[in-house]
């Protein structure tokens, strides 16, 4: 006969069929109605909103006729309504608070990362002009190089003079006015 079948971890099971859908909503939107709400409960509006709602209804309920009243001296009713309001407000201003720590942690690592590239761009940039001065000491300067060329006439001129006159050889003289210069007269 053969076995019953048993599931198997490579292949996935089979749906369930609900017939009660769960409600989808966007995680985004949300988060966005939640930060809105917890910026409008930190605002000077909102208390002074507050204020009033909780004066008229205290002076509402103590100040009216008795069969107009709706929430006695105690004000149990009130009492009820503000702390139904913070237990939804609590929950709506820490899905705000980590959402914006969500945001801070992303600024926070760009802003390591761009603290990163330019700390590398630095250290290039600082390893480059160390090489420039490097290079540059190595270079030739114009006064080194006046000095040199004049030490070399110097020892040109010396040379010149303790050397004995050369003789032109017997078929060729030299030019004569390559010899006089330009300064002298022809005769």
């Amino acid at each position: 006969m053969a076995e019953p079948r048993t599931p198997r971890l490579d292949t996935p099971r089979s749906t369930r069929r609900r017939l009660v859908r769960r409600p989808a909503f966007n995680p985004d939107t949300f988060g966005l109605f939640a930060e809105q709400f917890a910026r409008f409960m930190g605002t000077a509006t909102f208390l002074i909103y507050m204020t009033g709602f909780v004066l008229l209804w205290v002076g509402w309920n103590a100040l009216a006729p008795d069969d107009s009243r709706w929430d006695a001296y105690p004000f149990i009713f009130l009492t009820l309504m503000l702390s139904l309001q913070a237990s939804y407000a609590a929950p709506l201003i820490l899905l705000a608070q980590n959402r914006q720590e969500q945001r801070d942690k992303v600024i926070a690592e760009q802003d390591r990362q761009a603290n990163a590239r330019a700390h590398a761009d630095m250290e290039f940039l600082a390893r480059e002009v160390a090489s420039l001065r490097m290079a540059v000491g190595e270079v030739t300067t114009r006064d080194f190089l006046r000095s040199e060329l004049r030490a070399l006439l110097a020892d040109l001129d010396e040379r010149a003079q303790d050397a004995p006159p050369e003789d032109a050889p017997e078929g060729k003289q030299s030019h004569p006015t390559a010899a006089s210069g330009p300064d002298s007269t022809a005769t």
